[in-house]
């Protein structure tokens, strides 16, 4: 806990302060506030450090600690971690933890893999290593959550859940412990008690987005996209709740520091979603002004938005999921007029985006414009070349194009990608099907009707594993 880390850092490092403070400051901060650079100097502390103090198994796991969050460092993280391992039995009660971050790093390993054979090895790797773990530490709360999430990624839901129903036992409120067992329902296709669950977490929780996006997924496929779109709304005032508050914050650290009288800043920023109506119905001119709403909201974000956009940049990138999020609801009904407004507001926020590029390739290939849609999703795959979604949607497109070698090598690559996506199999067993290739099709159908079974509305993924 960070308020631990002043007396871990004085027990490893004595009164040396230049020791002292790099490492505390890094360890005492959000980790949204943590650059890589400062990182990067914390971990070469520590590994100065653990050469100095090697029988103290607190060092290599605070260095394991930052490689593991904000540097993403994994093999350098994997190699801390059995530093700890290694002193076994005087490690003391910091074993379990040791063998909990040689796990996490296998399991990030795993994620981050694109070779099915090399994920699944190091997915077996993690769930034995987590075990161990929880073997040392039985009720240790965060252990037992990172077992079942592993259990979960192997799509062992029945395991996860009961594993994690101790977890939620041990500490009833825990965040990610709930938005885990939401997601094994969701997999288990029990959507009202995941619903039950992601409303209980927010209501300790009302301002975790990442809580807020799995209950649209889930009002999504349970009871559609219009009361999906009423939590997207929810999204979009609590966003610009928070904006003004971190704006507020802002300036009065800027005018403390200057000593200066703080200046009203101009907060007219005004963000809506459009109202989508029956043009049919008479309602032209109801629609005509929700539009009018809208583009006088993308004309002040973009007008604010090269002074404005400030803090952390988190912050913004949420922005620009809540309108892709709200674009897509748009698009299962159809009002693609709504959707395409959005994708622009998402656009003038980070125009070369990947999501924003896939977004609007999906509203273009919608629209018909078929080239241009392949044309938008090669830009979204030269960006982010692992994107399985922009993967399915470009081999169908391709498909659809009679471009059908070219799709099936595209949809190939997306399942080895990521083994798990039911939507890329079975687009894979379309494609194949319409080559003629039938029983390799059929391969396919069955191995996604096999995973769908188990897919939650967000990947497992979505929960954070860090120490």
């Amino acid at each position: 806990r960070p308020k631990d880390w002043p007396k871990i850092t004085k027990k490893v490092y004595g009164s040396a302060g230049f020791w002292t403070w790099p490492v505390h400051d890094i360890l005492s901060s959000t980790p949204h506030r943590v650059s890589v650079s400062n990182s990067a100097h914390a971990v070469s502390v520590l590994r100065e450090c653990a050469k100095l103090r090697p029988e103290d198994p607190t060092v290599p796991l605070l260095a394991a600690k930052v490689c593991i969050g904000p540097l993403h460092w994994l093999e350098e993280g994997e190699r801390f971690a059995k530093m700890v391992i290694d002193l076994g039995e005087d490690a003391g009660e910091l074993l379990a933890k040791g063998y909990l971050a040689l796990g996490l790093t296998y399991s990030l390993q795993a994620t981050d893999a694109t070779l099915k054979s090399t994920q699944d090895d190091l997915h077996r790797k993690a769930l034995q290593t987590l075990e161990r773990a929880h073997q040392l530490a039985p009720e240790d709360h965060q252990i037992i959550l990172y077992l079942s999430l592993q259990l979960a990624l192997v799509r062992q839901i029945c395991d996860a859940i009961e594993h994690l129903q101790e977890a939620v036992k041990l500490c009833k409120d825990h965040m990610n412990s709930l938005h885990l067992l939401a997601l094994l329902f969701s997999a288990q296709k029990n959507y009202q008690p995941a619903l039950d669950v992601i409303n209980m977490a927010l209501s300790e929780y009302p301002e975790t987005f990442s809580l807020l996006f799995t209950k649209v997924k889930l009002e999504l496929v349970h009871k559609g996209p219009e009361e999906a779109l009423v939590t997207c709304r929810h999204m979009l005032h609590l966003w610009q709740t928070l904006y003004s508050v971190s704006q507020h914050s802002d300036s009065e650290k800027a005018s403390s520091v200057t000593e200066v009288p703080p200046v009203k800043k101009h907060n007219s920023m005004y963000l809506t979603l459009p109202d989508a109506h029956d043009n049919d119905s008479g309602s032209q001119r109801a629609s005509s002004m929700a539009a009018s709403r809208l583009e006088q909201a993308m004309s002040e974000v973009t007008m604010h938005s090269t002074t404005l956009r400030q803090g952390p940049m988190q912050l913004w990138t949420t922005l620009e999921q809540i309108w892709l999020q709200a674009a897509e609801l748009f698009m299962e009904q159809q009002h693609l007029k709504e959707a395409g407004f959005c994708i622009q507001e998402a656009a003038s926020l980070f125009p070369t985006s990947h999501t924003v590029l896939y977004m609007r390739g999906r509203l273009a290939e919608m629209n018909g414009s078929l080239e241009e849609a392949k044309q938008l999703y090669d830009e979204a795959l030269t960006v982010n070349p692992n994107g399985v979604e922009i993967m399915n949607c470009l081999g169908l497109l391709l498909n659809r194009l009679g471009r059908k070698s070219l799709a099936q090598k595209v949809l190939q690559d997306a399942v080895r990608v990521q083994s798990t996506s039911h939507k890329a199999w079975n687009s894979l067993g379309e494609v194949l099907h319409a080559q003629g290739k039938n029983e390799a099709a059929v391969e396919c159908f069955l191995a996604a009707l096999d995973l769908e079974s188990s897919s939650p509305v967000v990947p497992f993924t979505v929960i954070p594993r860090e120490l």
